[in-house]
């Protein structure tokens, strides 16, 4: 396992060099001991009194009294307008902002956001940050900046104790190291939250220039926002939440001047005045302004995983993945189903077929090998599709044409010209929706901690019915299985049906990967 990553030389061929290698590998691993949490900060998001004591609670409470025991839900389909709604909401935040993410990338949104909390701060307002430590890839620097600072904390979920290489964690520790927080969430002053499928990053808010990932977000205020705090805060106080202070080292004060310094110089990137030049134009901003964004309302329910599932300590209905079963226990009708890395399991491809044959209509949207950013987990799909298509669930995969094409602002989460899909949400019957971090994959199920929301609205739901009526048939192939039960895909493009016997726009030998992982017995790690 370690070999490949040393390249041989003449002069480990010497015992000597060799023992000295060996020793040096095992004194590493043996240092690799997390740090007590005896003596963490204790800490707990606004109770109602102080939240409702600001310009965000004082802006929200006529629409949040109107409407008791409900929940107010904005989707965010647009990239553009995913940003914009955390951007304003860390500006207008003036007692606490708590952020939870598995991803952050360093790049301009990235890098944004991280001025938009450090500027929070500034004016007062405490910022908690929790990220999983898998995601943090090249910004140990900037988070021991952060959490210098007096009103920021940052704690890391499950971390790595040797920093570089982090692949170090997964040999000594892979049990836990394996086990991640993919949760996602920004709360402000405990009255308006985000959650969904997104991670920071340019290309989750439509700023890189190769790729960008369809996803959906909503942004929630009112009776569920009080769940997303008190969950960040089981989060934030459980065993595997490390203060970053104890795992990386100090930067001291000179790194805050160099954070300062990579915040102007952002500010001064042409492209990142830009973006800001298209966000600060959206009308979703002027909107939230105005506090004139369109809500629905409507009963919400969230569903989280126990953190302890981080330890490997959750099972039976801690489990995000218990509610959701139960859920799809009750369609009647119809399941329409979105998500980007989908392994149904022998289990899973169970359950659908049951469902077709009570006579509930399932149809599936996933990427195409051609689209998928993780073609080992499409491996754990393409071995399922027969067995999916002769129960009758009807399969489509998300096409990935050239990224100059731009995206196609009217597909939502579900169609893009140049992007993958990332969107994780069902609609169940034209009546509920979820909308959250859960992957329909074994990994979701039983390793990483998810969240997400049960919203009960025919409004919304029907948008993802409408999606698979109108516009997934265009920009996704649909899979077919001809009579001799080989499988070939239709793509509909330009007013024509094109038939493909392979799987469509991708080499010879990725299609030889995907073969062979589908032989192995991975899927638990999908």
């Amino acid at each position: 396992m370690i070999a490949p990553f040393f390249p041989a030389r003449a002069s480990m061929q010497h015992p000597l060099a060799r023992l000295l290698l060996v020793l040096g590998l095992l004194a590493l691993l043996g240092g690799c001991t997390l740090p007590s949490l005896e003596g963490r900060l204790e800490s707990s998001a606004l109770d109602e009194a102080q939240s409702r004591d600001t310009s965000l609670g004082e802006g929200l409470a006529p629409s949040v009294d109107a409407h008791p025991g409900l929940s107010g839900i904005y989707p965010l389909d647009r990239p553009i307008d995913a940003f914009a709604a955390r951007m304003v909401m860390a500006h207008a935040a003036e007692r606490t902002l708590d952020v939870q993410y598995y991803i952050w990338h360093p790049d301009i949104t990235g890098m944004l956001l991280f001025e938009a909390l450090y500027e929070a701060a500034e004016r007062g307002v405490r910022v908690r940050m929790l990220l999983d430590d898998s995601g943090t890839g090249g910004i140990d620097e900037e988070l021991a900046a952060l959490a210098s600072h007096p009103n920021i904390q940052v704690r890391l979920f499950n971390p790595f104790v040797v920093r570089t290489p982090k692949w170090i964690g997964y040999l000594t520790d892979f049990s836990r190291a394996n086990r991640r927080m993919h949760n996602k969430s920004f709360t402000a002053d405990n009255q308006a939250s985000i959650i969904g499928g997104r991670n920071i990053g340019d290309a989750y808010f439509g700023a890189a220039r190769d790729v960008t990932f369809s996803d959906l977000d909503v942004l929630a205020v009112g009776e569920v926002v009080d769940d997303v705090s008190s969950d960040f805060d089981r989060y934030w106080s459980s065993g595997s939440s490390y203060p970053a202070t104890r795992i990386l080292p100090s930067v001291g004060p000179e790194g805050r001047v160099r954070l300062e310094q990579a915040f102007a110089e952002v500010v001064r990137d042409p492209e990142a005045d830009a973006y800001l030049t298209s966000v600060s134009e959206t009308e979703i901003v002027q909107k939230l302004l105005a506090n004139e964004l369109g809500l629905v309302w409507a009963p919400v329910r969230m569903l989280s995983d126990d953190p302890s599932k981080g330890l490997g300590e959750a099972s039976g209905r801690a489990l995000l993945s218990h509610d959701l079963e139960l859920i799809f226990a009750d369609a009647e009708r119809k399941v329409a189903l979105v998500s980007p890395y989908f392994v149904p399991a022998e289990a899973g491809t169970e359950a659908f077929r049951r469902l077709e044959r009570d006579g509930v209509e399932v149809e599936v949207l996933t990427n195409a090998l051609e689209a998928t950013d993780v073609a080992a987990v499409h491996a754990g799909y393409a071995k399922r599709r027969k067995a999916l298509l002769e129960a009758g669930v009807e399969l489509y995969e998300l096409r990935r044409g050239a990224s100059k094409q731009g995206r196609n602002p009217s597909a939502g989460p579900f169609g893009s010209s140049g992007a993958s899909l990332h969107a994780k949400t069902f609609a169940v019957d034209g009546e509920r929706i979820f909308v959250g971090s859960f992957n329909f994959d074994p990994r979701s199920a039983n390793l990483n901690t998810e969240l997400g929301f049960i919203i009960e609205d025919p409004s919304l739901a029907r948008q993802i019915d409408v999606a698979f009526d109108e516009r997934v048939p265009l920009n996704a192939y649909e899979v077919r299985l001809d009579p001799d039960g080989e499988l070939y895909w239709l793509e509909r493009r330009d007013g024509q049906v094109i038939r493909h016997d392979v799987e469509p726009n991708s080499g010879l030998f990725r299609r030889m990967i995907v073969s062979v992982v589908a032989l192995l017995p991975v899927d638990w790690l999908l």
